[in-house]
This record gives structure tokens, sequence and C-alpha cells, in this order.
């Protein structure tokens, strides 16, 4: 058993997504209409036809009242949705199922999160007391652990894996520095990048992601009705989350070069979608590139390469801007920040504007109609991950 999927029943008709910045001067709220007041611009729709909403947000407020108050939606189905950095994501997920049972004809999904007030330089979440097995490591040094696991294990040397790694943080930059909602929109030179101060392991400050505040939102509609709102609408080819058994850390098997969710999660997404060759299938992706190692990672999990071969992928520009699979050409994590619950949305919003062919200078033109999203909560070993597909077109049956 497993997820029938919904291929082609409900569609995208509008997105809007907020700068992602150190919005001092804007709250939660601000963020929240801008981004739903933008989708419905795009889709010609006022919020009184949308009938149900789903917020994903992990810190930025409680109950479906964060979203209620600021948009005046008095008295609508609101549920606020938490799952790490899969919220957003998430979020969507639960407003496309709605639609598709036929419970709602419109749903809106949105994502928020306002970091930057919040004092600190992450994130700062207390997790109630477990079996006494979780990790305590941060962000960085966990995800730091996947550099030196994969070179072993693929006889990667130290240099050609700064190599590696440095390329992964060069590309997304030069990505951002060409998109006008990004956070950081200077292109970084790989001697920067290379000679950065370390902060975990390996792994240099332009090997991380920031911090930033942002908001995104989706509205949707059944397949059938799309064109009622745009002439481009996207529609909803798969969406698969999976959450995985937490037993990575203390797994004496596990050994880092792989997340196990991913693997699963894509799978069932391809399925869903119809799809057998992700690389020759895909225009692009947007994949969570928090750390650099871990898009190594996911390039081998999510099948753009075989086992063992992302590093020399990467080295070659297959997915630079102009390669055989554009990866983040939004510029991705690396220059938007992490404002956790946005995210998973914000990634659907270039799928957005690159299938419609809204792009810019970033446009991609390799006459692919299928864009993938892809994001993970958690860490290596123990994590949620959620991988959709969407194309510009349907399936023809």
């Amino acid at each position: 058993m497993g997820s029938k999927g919904i291929r082609d029943q409900v569609a995208i008709v509008g997105m809007g997504c907020t700068p992602f910045r150190e919005h001092w001067d804007k709250s939660t709220d601000d963020l929240l209409v801008d981004s739903s007041q933008a989708a419905l611009a795009a889709a010609g729709m006022e919020i009184d036809a949308v009938d149900a909403f789903w917020l994903g947000t992990m810190g930025s407020g409680i109950s479906g009242l964060t979203l209620s108050r600021p948009l005046k939606i008095d008295y609508k189905p609101v549920s606020r949705l938490e799952n790490m950095c899969a919220t957003g994501s998430d979020a969507f997920r639960n407003a496309c199922y709605a639609v598709a049972a036929g419970a709602v004809d419109a749903a809106m999904a949105i994502g928020v999160e306002k970091l930057k007030d919040g004092g600190f330089s992450g994130l700062t979440t207390q997790f109630p007391p477990s079996d006494g097995t979780t990790v305590p490591l941060t962000a960085p040094a966990m995800f730091s652990l996947l550099a030196p696991a994969y070179a072993k294990k693929y006889g990667v040397d130290d240099a050609e894996l700064k190599d590696v790694l440095t390329r992964i943080a060069w590309k997304n930059h030069r990505n951002g520095a060409r998109n006008p909602l990004a956070q950081y929109r200077k292109e970084v030179a790989k001697d920067v990048i290379c000679s950065s101060p370390l902060v975990a392991g390996p792994l240099g400050i332009f090997d991380c992601s920031g911090v930033a505040d942002g908001s995104a939102a989706a509205i949707i509609v059944r397949a059938e009705d799309a064109y009622k709102y745009t002439d481009k609408p996207l529609f909803v080819k798969a969406l698969s989350l999976v959450a995985g058994p937490s037993a990575g850390p203390i797994d004496p098997t596990y050994d880092y070069t792989t997340f196990h969710e991913v693997v699963r999660s894509a799978v069932a997404a391809y399925r869903q979608a119809g799809v057998d060759n992700p690389r020759a299938e895909l225009a692009m992706a947007e994949v969570h590139d928090c750390f650099t190692p871990t898009e190594l990672v996911l390039m081998e999990d999510l099948g753009f390469t075989e086992r063992g071969m992302a590093w020399k992928e990467v080295l070659a520009g297959t997915f630079d801007l102009d390669g055989e699979l554009p990866v983040n050409p939004d510029g991705g994590l690396k220059s938007f920040g992490h404002p956790i619950g946005a995210s998973g949305l914000r990634m659907l919003f270039e799928c957005w504007l690159q299938l419609r062919g809204e792009a810019g200078e970033r446009q991609i033109d390799n006459g692919r109609t299928l864009a993938l999203t892809h994001n993970l909560g958690g860490a290596p070993g123990s994590c949620v991950s959620f991988v959709s597909i969407v194309g510009s077109e349907l399936t023809e049956s």
C-alpha cells in the first residue's frame, strides 16, 4: 500500500512570494498579507472565494488565528501546520488534498516565518524530553557529518571535496544574484567561499544557509476550473511526504551518505507523476540546500545521478543554470535564507515562474514542462522529507 496520488486533479492558479530579507519593519501579519494578496492578484480572485486555508509556521504563531486575524477571514476554516523544515510543503500538500477530495472548491496554502527579530542566530525550539538518544548537536554539526562520510565512501580527497562544496555554494549564490526576491544578491568568488571561516567540521560560513524572514502563498483549485483563473496554471503531479524512524543517529549501519527518507519520498513522487528518468524529464529542481553537502547527497537520493557520481557532476556543471538539469535556479536556501514555514512554498514559487516563462534573466529554456521541489526537516538519519512535482501541461490519457 502507498499513496495513490492525485495527479492532475488540482492546479495552482495563483502564487505570491515576499522578498526574503531582514524584515525589521514588517511583522508576521504584514508578511502574510503581502504574500496572500500577491497570490490572490495572480489568480484574479477575491479572498472570499477561498474556502479554506492551511498555514505553515514553525514558531511565528499558533493556531489558525495567526492567519484569520490579519487576513480578516472571519469564521473560515484555518489549519495551522508544523512539520519542521517541510512545514510550508506540508501546508501545500494538505490544501491540495482538500480540493482533490471535493471538500472545498478553492484553498490557500501559505507559509511564514519571522526569525530575525527572535534575538537568536538560528532556531531555538525546545523539544520535550525523549528516551535520551537524541544527539545534542547544532544543525551545522549534524549536516557536516555528510561531507567526510561521502568523501571516504567514494574516494574523494580533501581538496576535491572542498572544490565540490565550493562549487555548490558558488552556483547557488550566482543564481540568487539574478533573483530580486533573494536575501543575498551578490555573486561570491570561489576563493572567497573556499577560504571562509569554518563553522563545523569542513563547513565554512558559505556552506551554510542564512536566517531570514519571509512568506509565500499558493491558491489551489480543481484542475477543470484552472483556466477560469489563469491561462498558465500549474497542475499538481505528485505530493510525497515521509517521516523516518529517527533511528539513524543510534543505528551503527547508518553511514551518513544518504537520506533514506528522501529516497523513499522521491520514489513515491516519481511513481505518482509517471516520471521514469527525472534527470531527462524535469526542467528544473528546487532542493533543500540547507548546507552544501546536503545538496551533494540529494543529487543522488533524488536520482539525478548514479551513486558516487554526484561530486563529478557538480564539478562538470550538470546542475548549473545552463546545465543539463538546473538545480536551485532561484538561488536556493543559500541565497534566500531559511524562514522555516515559508521555504517549501518559496521553492514552489520558482517552479511557478519558470514553467510559466516568467523567471527573467534566470529563465530556463530546455523545452521540458515538469519541475520538482524537495525539502526536508530534521537531520541526517532522522528527518521528514517532502517531494512534489508540478507541470504546465495535463498528462495525455
